[in-house]
């Protein structure tokens, strides 16, 4: 973890930023409704207390009730979740991990999309990544 990355997520503080990030602002019940398996209203009120206080969230008062917001943006919060994915599953290694969901027999890449993928590679290329 870099040093400005905020502290690490629980199971359920992980599933609580995936509905803020895939939500935009979202209010504590926004929250339980996306939840599966939810716990009780005050507990979800709780975790989003301690993603405030783990510097992942932030909120405002709208309206008489809280509505919260990621701290960080999408792209640089999915890039740290994927290099944690990498990390865990595939020995830390991108390749691995681009051929795995390559394999799959649910993957179907347009014309475009490949083509998309081939100059990011040459560009990764030509910078000496």
């Amino acid at each position: 973890m870099k040093r400005n990355d905020p502290p690490s997520l629980s199971r359920r503080e992980q599933q609580i930023m995936d509905i803020v990030y895939a939500s935009g602002d979202v209010s504590a019940a926004a929250v339980l409704e996306g939840l599966p398996d939810p716990p009780s209203y005050s507990a979800v009120r709780a975790l989003l207390a301690i993603l405030v206080d783990k510097g992942h969230l932030k909120h405002r008062l709208e309206k008489g009730r809280y509505i919260y917001s990621p701290t960080r943006r999408r792209g640089p919060a999915g890039r740290s979740a994927l290099r944690r994915v990498l990390d865990t599953f595939f020995e830390g290694s991108l390749e691995k991990g681009v051929a795995s969901l390559l394999q799959g027999s649910e993957t179907r890449l347009s014309e475009e999309e490949l083509k998309r993928l081939s100059e990011l590679i040459e560009q990764a290329r030509m910078e000496g990544r």
